[in-house]
């Protein structure tokens, strides 16, 4: 009897673990960045890189976050030309309550400034960019193959491979009470 209930026991623990590990391939686990660490979104105070130099070692991806934490501040999206005038009348975003967080919603770069009057000419400005996870798909008309050869050395890159869960999950469960 004890050993039925150990063996019930072993087979819900490799359930579990089984089912926990399929989900980490299906869930795409987002990011939340703290803008400028501990220092936080101010006026940088002797690199005036210092935020183009934070984002530029990051790895952005669609869906993560950034947070911006200031006091007696701003923080904007703006377009690439109210980036380089460090003005903006129309905002793509706005957010002046001290904690403000972001979602990075697309590939592509998303230009920030300080709303506060100097601040954004004193470099508290940032440029991110996300990276693109998939490649884009064939147009209906193009019948040609993709060309994943790259050309600089020859090698051959290969579209990603996905199986729907519904094929997966099942067989993943079915080798698990097989080998128990």
């Amino acid at each position: 009897m004890a050993s039925d209930l150990f063996n019930g026991s072993c087979k819900v623990f490799l359930s579990l673990i089984i089912f926990s590990s399929i989900f980490q391939f299906y869930f795409v686990i987002s990011t939340e960045f703290l803008v400028g660490g501990e220092d936080g979104w101010t006026i940088p105070k002797k690199d005036s890189q210092m935020y183009i130099d934070w984002a530029s070692k990051k790895r952005f991806k669609v869906d993560d976050t950034v947070q911006f934490k200031y006091n007696k501040d701003s923080v904007l999206v703006v377009t690439e030309e109210e980036y380089q005038k460090c003005r903006s009348a129309h905002p793509l975003f706005f957010s002046n309550n001290g904690d403000s967080v972001f979602k990075l919603d697309r590939p592509g770069l998303f230009y920030f400034i300080s709303g506060v009057a100097g601040h954004c000419e004193r470099a508290q400005k940032m440029i991110i960019k996300v990276l693109e996870l998939e490649t884009p798909p064939q147009s209906a008309n193009d019948t040609s193959p993709p060309d994943h050869t790259n050309k600089k050395n020859g090698a051959v890159q290969m579209p990603p491979a996905i199986i729907p869960p519904i094929i997966v999950l099942p067989s993943l469960f079915f080798l698990g009470f097989l080998f128990v």
